[in-house]
Formats: C-alpha cells, sequence, structure tokens
C-alpha cells in the first residue's frame, strides 16, 4: 500500500512541476506579447467591450421594463441557485397541520409578494365582456399563467390519474387555449360529475353572473360529496391526505365564488352569511384573505361595526397587511370626523385628537400603499383590475380602488381629507416613498459599459498615453505572479527543470 501511495506522489509531483515550468514559458511569452501590442489593439479591445455590455444592458432595461425584474437575476435564482444547495420557501399550506405547522406557514406567507386577487372578476362573465367591446385581451400572459399555476396546486393532486374526469381536468388547467379547457371541462363531465370541470365552466364558458352561479351550485353538490368521502380517509395514506387537501381547496373555492355571485347579484346580506360560515368552517386557511370580502361586503351594507370587528381581528402584526385592511381602517377612522372637517379650521385651531387619529391612520396606509390615493382621488384612470396583485404595489392600488372608491364615496368628506393628508397642504410635506430600485446588473453593465467606453475613447484620443497606462498597470497586476516565479527559478537548480521537462 506503500509502494503505491508512493508512487502516486512521485507522479503528482513531477506532473506539477511539469505544467507549472510548461506555465512558466507561456507568462513569459505573454509578457513579450503585450509590449508589442499597439494602442489599436487597446481601442478595439474596449471599444468591443463597451459594444458587448451596451448590448447586455439593453437587453436587461427592455427585460426589466416588461417583466419587472432582472433576467440576469432571475436566471441566477432560479437555476444557479438550486445547484448551489438554495433553499425554496414557497411550499403550499396544508390546511390541517398543527398550530407549530402553522406558524411556520404563516410567515412563509407574509414573505409572499405577489398573492391572489381576493375580489378577482369572472372571465367568462366580466372579463370577456371588455374583449368583446375592444377586441383587446383584459389580462396579461403573465397574470393567466400565474393563475393557471394556483389552479393546477390547488385543483389537482397525485391520484387524479386514478380517475378518467379527474385525469382530463388535470390536463385541462394546463392548456393555454381557453376552448381547450373548456371542451376538456365538457368531456370531463360527459364521464361523470366534477367539481372542478364545473368551476373552470363557470370562470369561463358562463356568460353572466347567474349562469355561473348556477354551475357554482351544481360543482357544489358534487364538491360537498368528494370532502365528506376524502374527510374520512385522510388519516389512511399520504395519497388520501394530499386528496383531502384538494377537496378542502375545491370546496372553499366554490362556496367563496357563490357569496361573490350573491354580492354582485344584489344578495348582499346572504354573501355576508356564506362568507361568515365559510370563515369559520376553515378558519386555519387565511391565506385565501376570505375576510377581504367580508369587509367589502360588510361596507356595501354600511355596517361599520362589524367592520370594526373583523379589522380588530385581522390587523393583527402577525399577519400580512394588505391595501384592504389598512385604508378599511383609516375610513372608518375618518368617517368619524370627515364630515365636519375643514383645512381651514383645522390650521386656525389645531386638529383635535379623532381628527389627528384618522390623520395618522390615513398616513398608516399611504405608507403601506402609496399609489392607492391617486386611484381613489381619480387623479389616475381606473382599469380592470388583475387577476394577481403585489402586494404594495400598483396592481393591489388598482384592486383596492375598483371595489372600494364607492366606499369612500359614500362618506361624506372622507375623500377631501384623504386628499388634504396625502397631499400635506396643512400637516406636512408630502413624505418621499422609495420608488422601486433599478436591479443591480443593469446598474453594473451601465456601469461597465460606461466605464469600457470612455477607455476606448481615450485610448483613440490619446494612444502613446494610454498605452503606456496600460502596459504599467498589467505590470503591475501580474508584477507578484512574475516575483514569485523569479524566487521560484533561484532556489530550483536549473538542470532539474530541464530533467522535468524531457519527462
Amino acid at each position: 500500500m506503500s509502494t503505491i501511495a508512493w508512487s502516486w506522489t512521485y507522479f503528482w509531483t513531477v506532473w506539477f512541476f511539469v505544467i507549472y515550468s510548461d506555465n512558466l514559458t507561456k507568462v513569459r511569452l505573454f509578457f513579450m506579447f503585450l509590449n508589442t501590442l499597439t494602442p489599436k489593439f487597446y481601442v478595439a479591445l474596449t471599444g468591443t467591450s463597451s459594444l458587448i455590455s451596451g448590448l447586455i444592458l439593453i437587453f436587461e432595461w427592455w427585460y426589466f421594463r416588461k417583466y419587472g425584474t432582472s433576467f440576469i437575476e432571475q436566471v441566477s435564482v432560479s437555476h444557479l441557485r438550486p445547484l448551489l444547495g438554495g433553499v425554496d420557501n414557497s411550499s403550499p399550506i396544508n390546511s390541517n397541520s398543527s398550530n407549530g405547522d402553522a406558524d411556520s406557514n404563516r410567515q412563509n406567507v407574509s414573505e409572499c409578494k405577489v398573492w391572489r386577487n381576493p375580489l378577482n372578476l369572472f372571465r367568462g362573465a366580466e372579463y370577456n365582456r371588455y374583449t368583446w367591446v375592444t377586441g383587446r385581451e383584459p389580462l396579461t400572459y403573465y397574470d393567466m399563467n400565474l393563475s393557471a399555476q394556483d389552479h393546477q396546486t390547488f385543483f389537482t393532486c397525485d391520484s387524479d390519474h386514478l380517475r378518467p374526469a379527474d385525469a382530463i381536468m388535470q390536463k385541462a388547467w394546463r392548456e393555454r387555449n381557453p376552448q381547450a379547457r373548456i371542451s376538456a371541462a365538457h368531456e370531463s363531465l360527459e364521464l361523470e360529475d366534477c367539481a372542478t370541470a364545473s368551476i373552470l365552466l363557470a370562470e369561463e364558458e358562463a356568460t353572466t353572473i347567474v349562469e355561473a352561479e348556477k354551475l357554482f351550485k351544481q360543482a357544489l353538490k358534487t364538491g360537498e360529496g368528494c370532502y365528506r368521502r376524502s374527510q374520512q380517509l385522510q388519516h389512511h395514506g399520504a395519497q388520501y391526505e394530499a386528496q383531502h387537501r384538494r377537496d378542502t381547496n375545491v370546496l372553499v373555492y366554490i362556496k367563496r365564488r357563490l357569496a361573490m355571485c350573491s354580492r354582485k347579484l344584489g344578495r348582499t346580506r346572504e354573501a355576508v352569511k356564506m362568507l361568515r360560515d365559510l370563515m369559520k368552517e376553515f378558519p386555519l386557511l387565511s391565506m385565501f384573505n376570505i375576510h377581504e370580502n367580508l369587509l367589502e361586503s360588510l361596507l356595501e351594507l354600511q355596517n361599520y361595526a362589524d367592520v370594526q370587528a373583523v379589522l380588530a381581528k385581522y390587523d393583527d402584526i402577525s399577519l400580512p397587511k394588505s391595501a384592504t385592511i389598512c385604508y378599511t381602517a383609516a375610513l372608518l377612522k375618518a368617517r368619524a370626523v370627515s364630515d365636519k372637517f375643514s383645512p381651514e379650521a383645522a390650521s386656525r385651531r389645531g386638529l383635535s385628537t379623532a381628527e389627528m387619529n384618522a390623520v395618522e391612520a390615513i398616513h398608516r396606509a399611504v405608507e403601506f400603499n402609496p399609489h392607492v390615493p391617486k386611484y381613489l382621488l381619480e387623479m389616475k384612470s381606473l382599469i380592470l383590475p388583475p387577476e394577481h396583485i403585489l402586494k404594495r404595489g400598483d396592481s393591489e392600488a388598482i384592486a383596492y380602488a375598483f371595489f372600494h372608491l364607492q366606499h369612500w364615496k359614500r362618506v361624506e368628506g372622507a375623500l377631501n381629507l384623504l386628499h388634504c393628508t396625502w397631499e400635506g397642504t396643512v400637516f406636512h410635506e408630502v413624505s418621499v416613498y422609495p420608488k422601486k430600485e433599478l436591479p443591480f446588473f443593469i446598474l453594473f453593465t451601465a456601469g461597465l459599459c460606461s466605464f469600457t467606453a470612455m477607455l476606448a475613447l481615450l485610448t483613440h484620443q490619446f494612444p502613446e498615453l494610454m498605452g503606456v497606462f496600460a502596459k504599467a498597470f498589467l505590470s503591475t497586476l501580474f508584477a507578484p505572479l512574475n516575483f514569485i516565479m523569479e524566487k521560484v527559478e533561484s532556489i530550483l537548480p536549473s538542470s532539474l527543470w530541464h530533467q522535468l521537462t524531457r519527462i
């Protein structure tokens, strides 16, 4: 064993010296090559570098403007981080977890930025109306892609291939073509009653809310039966547990959309009762933000006492904030003083305690999402809300103002108080809210492009001087390596180098 070890040690030692001697020769040739370079070479080198970095900058800027993120950063996070052992925290939430698991899941949810819009419209009955009138799509491809991912997460499970109808729907949720999805849903219903197939038809094929409600009631009947069966078998294995979790998601989704149908059809009290019952039946599913649907319905009924009770429960530091919670709390505080509020009188006598509370509540709301006031004050035009919103972003402001502007208008003087507080005409100057920062790689490529372009210009204008600087810089850069090589050469005899080179 020792003979083999010595043999390997001798082999790697000889290999190292051979490679080292070969590299030494290459380094010497490299320095000789540097001395023969002309200023035209440095002009070409810096000009090419500036061109390449400029093209990268243009592409990065275009990608950032279109998708809101850096391409290099996205590739690094999506592909390089898993290879380097990165951890993905976007694990789905199990509704039947224990208290400890619920706390950890809640923490993961609070770190999420993109959320499904709790009040999103129906594609067939509402979004498609815009397409029929204008010929344009109301939703972006990115938004619809996120919805497709949500549907596959909540409406499918690993055991779907065992049931032909569910297997068809598993493929249907992945289809990009709406007509293909609708055809697959009809095919699934021909085999057997399928709750998810009825959901898809209610969302995308129904042209009115009445038709959608009818299909959701059909889905509810099937979904409740599936839920009761899977509830009895959920502890028999991981497969049954996953199926029960899927059936729970389906049932919650159906009941919520039925409540929204009632709200849109004017049966607001019925919608409130359905939402309250749903929140009592599934208290752990806070990630669906059902309380935001309840708040909007209660505001429609002008039941402000119940609105305050809901806010007291969900306006908690341990729960993720939203524009609905922050601005509804501000609306209730403003309601107490807005009808008698006057900026001139407030500037003369000062703010009362109630007015100060209202102003502070508006400040907190504006600090959470500074985009909302422009939509509530109708300084920016409203568009149809997206199916997904970015917390503290413009999409969340659009979604909030689309459904809650009428509630602010109903409270006399509330928008006036919001306008005065937001503009700071009486109380303070408008706060400077942080804008969306450019990604690091855009700034880096911009700096690299500017630096190399400047070097190319200087080299073109002052070729001899820049050539001297370049040679001096490279000589200084390689001086430590050259010094080490000279020391090694002085220590090792030349005959050893010659013998190692021959070997």
